[in-house]
């Protein structure tokens, strides 16, 4: 941890926090900091009227309709970057001029080169970067390495790990248009194998340790202008594994169903995330479920922590970088995973270009 770090927070008080967007997961961050002791939301930003609304009636203190005035505003210790990946680098800046240290929502950035600028600029002013990779969260994820590691199936010569929903279409019939953003591989940085491939990055790294890609492949199974479909083949040189990864946009995601399998073929056996799943996940999923339509009638806020088996990570993301700043440590998801899981992705989008031609161009970041 850079030395200007020291001394910027004390036992005395409790952290103040910000929150740079607050849509989706933005909301999820928001009502993840309200529940945790030692932290102060001082206050929220989003462009959007009815996003500043919901962060009002979630309990922040104050809004504000641009993430600038409130780093300008407000003396905080912490920001949450929930915002676009577009305005990502922008926001690090802006935070990096204020002293404050960021937890940045994946992707890092859209590029490699972005996210190098960007811890750069972080370097320089001394703030510490964390990124919310949640599938090593997870208690089924947590529940694989700690089986692979006890040794009872042996040497792994084969994994596989699958990621599907419905981002950002969503399930049909549409109420309305999906954000622009989402649809645009240079706001977003890509398509699937960025909104999903780099947290499967990220969690096989944390199994296996480096990996190398080896072959990838893209696909669209509708009219858009990224890929939704994405299958890499990769290697993990230190263990002798292969692996396969496969991420999509293309499959409804239902809850309770968690459509995220990770499989380990061991010479002994095979571990599977599915086996560890928490034993009141379903009925606890169901319950919450029913209780978010309930709420769309009755007006009240959906429950963030509900189901409580992947959001519960989000939390826990959260927490563990606020502790790492809170003892002057170094986050324990950092910018150099971050861009780790860039550098991945990459390379797989450099490798499918290869073998389908002028079928999928490599995403570029636009000037």
């Amino acid at each position: 941890m850079p030395p200007t770090l020291l001394g910027r927070w004390t036992d005395s008080s409790a952290l103040s926090l910000g929150v740079l967007g607050v849509g989706n997961i933005g909301m999820v961050h928001l009502k993840s900091a309200l529940r945790m002791p030692d932290v102060d939301v001082v206050a929220a930003a989003d462009a959007v009227p009815e996003n500043r609304d919901r962060a009002e009636r979630a309990g922040a203190a104050r809004t504000y309709d641009d993430y600038a005035a409130l780093l300008d505003a407000e003396d905080l210790d912490v920001a949450v970057v929930a915002l676009p990946p577009f305005l990502h680098a922008e926001a690090v800046e802006r935070a990096a001029e204020a002293g404050v240290d960021v937890f940045v929502e994946k992707p890092l950035a859209r590029s490699t080169e972005e996210a190098d600028e960007m811890l750069e600029t972080a370097r320089e002013a001394g703030i510490a970067v964390g990124v919310d990779h949640t599938l090593r969260y997870q208690p089924d994820m947590a529940g694989v390495k700690a089986e692979y590691q006890d040794g009872s199936v042996g040497h792994v010569p084969y994994a596989s790990i699958t990621r599907l929903n419905d981002h950002p279409l969503g399930k049909p019939p549409a109420d309305e248009a999906p954000p622009a953003w989402p649809m645009d591989p240079d706001a977003a940085g890509g398509g699937s194998l960025v909104e999903l491939g780099v947290h499967c990055f990220d969690v096989l790294e944390w199994l296996f340790g480096d990996l190398e890609v080896r072959d990838a492949t893209m696909g669209r199974t509708l009219e858009i202008p990224a890929e939704d479909a994405a299958t890499v083949l990769l290697q993990a040189p230190e263990t002798e594994t292969t692996i396969t990864l496969h991420c999509g946009t293309y499959q409804w995601e239902q809850l309770p169903e968690v459509n995220t399998r990770l499989r380990l073929e061991g010479v002994t056996g095979t571990i599977s995330n599915r086996n560890h799943l928490p034993g009141n996940f379903y009925a606890g999923a169901a319950r919450s479920a029913l209780s978010n339509v309930a709420s769309r009638f009755t007006g009240g806020e959906p429950d963030v922590f509900g189901p409580t088996f992947y959001l519960q990570a989000h939390y826990d993301a959260l927490e563990d970088f606020c502790e790492a700043i809170r003892n002057d440590e170094t986050p324990p998801v950092d910018g150099a995973d971050g861009l780790r899981t860039l550098e991945l992705a990459e390379t797989a989008y450099e490798l499918a270009a290869e073998t389908a031609g002028d079928e999928l161009e490599v995403p570029e970041v636009m000037p």
